[in-house]
């Protein structure tokens, strides 16, 4: 038998990431050079390639491969295909009988919008990510709703029975991509083959001022996931169109603050409280500025390096939870988020002013007294998620690096840091996060705002 040829080559790589985007415009694939080497892309990976010499060696009547097909590297989050294969069943009742592939329905009767609040989409979105629901066209949970995609939306719409990618759209409005707010949906249905790339997501909030990146929730193989995802898919992103369910409600009934009794939701001022979904993270909007600006207004001015702004960031956070331990509230209710009886403070002028922060000396040896405290260092503002990608080179990438060293996380790092994202900063970011008790996907090593705030505290 003839020995196997051995052949190695770079393949390019199709990854869509910001980096290697970049470098694909930059720095074009070279040609063979004159020692016969090629120069590959950047961010590909080597492959190595065993091309049999002789059909023998695997038997009479068996065709060898010239070549085995190239891979691309797999990103974290990242599909393995442009689209999941999630093909679509049909409209069908809760819990009610599989559906035959290829088959597609249609909405019997009056459209029935019951009426929700944005945080409730969220809320039972979660549930699933939450239980690991397995996708599947043909089987259904125990709440009743088909374990697809749209399945998943019907769930969280609260839709009286299961629809498919080509019935949703009537349950909503359609939007623009500057509208969208989470428990919105981004729907891409394809009538000439619904089987094959139709498939619905539910916006979760932008993870960036950019609004180049946004959380998501979808049900696709194998379970239900909640990630960061390029707006508005990582493929055929032209094809998704967002609309708004025409049952969300504009308030939210929950609140905040209850040991300080109840206050009208509009503060008695003519301004009514938008909702807990106008605020935290991914929320971008006038709210915010106006909030912000009622924070500094009632001594919040320090927590704010710019702005405020419509972009929440975790300044809007520290703030707003100044303001309501101000008011003498601990635990959930001075989480740091905006409720109706807080905003009715604000908004009223009525309430504690945030108290100034404490800059005093240490007392003089010998002159008595306890020593003075000296106020907590201030936390730079987080500079949003895509700044922390494959691909990423800034200086926040540095300043990352170099607080993880200073938190005893440098033991990942050969070389730096330095303002190239590598492995080594993902997985120092990674230990942090596992010392903070989180796993999962809350442990990816990705920095969210939590992360960045905890890390500079």
């Amino acid at each position: 038998m003839d020995t196997p040829a051995f052949e190695e080559f770079d393949p390019e790589s199709d990854c869509e990431c910001p980096g290697c985007v970049h470098w694909r415009r930059v720095a074009p694939r070279a040609g063979t050079g004159g020692t016969g080497g090629i120069v590959g892309h950047p961010a590909a990976h080597r492959t190595l390639v065993v091309a049999a010499a002789s059909a023998a060696a695997l038997g009479a009547g068996h065709a060898v491969p010239a070549v085995a097909a190239p891979h691309a590297p797999a990103l974290p989050g990242v599909p393995a295909r442009e689209e999941p294969d999630t093909p679509q069943g049909t409209a069908a009742p809760l819990h009610g009988t599989s559906v035959p592939p290829g088959k597609s329905g249609q909405s019997s009767g009056p459209v029935k919008t019951p009426p929700t609040t944005r945080a409730d989409i969220i809320r039972r979105a979660k549930e699933w990510v939450t239980a690991k629901v397995p996708y599947s066209m043909t089987a259904y949970w125990s709440d009743g709703y088909r374990q697809d995609c749209s399945g998943y939306v019907s769930k969280a719409w609260n839709l009286p029975g299961n629809e498919w990618t080509g019935s949703l759209a009537q349950f909503g409005t359609r939007i623009s991509k500057e509208e969208l707010q989470p428990g919105d949906i981004l729907l891409f249905h394809n009538p000439s083959d619904p089987q094959k790339g139709s498939h619905v997501v539910i916006f979760g909030g932008w993870t960036d001022y950019t609004h180049t990146y946004y959380t998501v929730y979808e049900q696709t193989r194998p379970t239900t996931r909640r990630q960061s995802t390029p707006y508005a898919y990582w493929s055929h992103s032209s094809s998704y169109v967002p609309y708004r369910y025409k049952g969300v409600t504009a308030a939210d009934s929950s609140k905040d603050g209850s040991a300080a009794g109840p206050e009208p939701a509009d503060g008695g001022g003519g301004t009514a409280y938008p909702g807990r979904a106008s605020f935290g993270p991914g929320a971008d909007n006038a709210h915010v500025t106006r909030l912000g600006q009622l924070l500094v207004a009632r001594g919040g001015a320090r927590f704010y390096t710019s702005g405020p702004g419509p972009r929440w960031t975790d300044a809007d956070l520290r703030a707003t939870r100044a303001f309501q331990q101000a008011q003498g509230w601990t635990g959930a209710d001075a989480d740091g988020l905006p409720g109706p009886v807080t905003w009715s403070l604000l908004v009223t002028g009525k309430g504690k002013n945030i108290p100034a922060a404490q800059v005093t000396t240490p007392t003089a040896p010998g002159a008595g007294g306890p020593p003075a405290s000296t106020p907590a260092p201030q936390v730079p503002a987080f500079p949003g998620r895509a700044l922390f990608r494959p691909g990423a080179n800034n200086a926040h990438v540095t300043q990352l690096g170099k607080q993880l060293v200073k938190k005893g996380f440098g033991r990942f790092y050969t070389t730096g840091p330095g303002p190239r994202w590598s492995e080594a900063d993902r997985r120092a970011v990674e230990a942090f996060q596992r010392t903070q008790g989180w796993r999962g996907g809350a442990a990816d090593g990705y920095p969210g705002p939590e992360t960045w705030r905890r890390l500079f505290s």
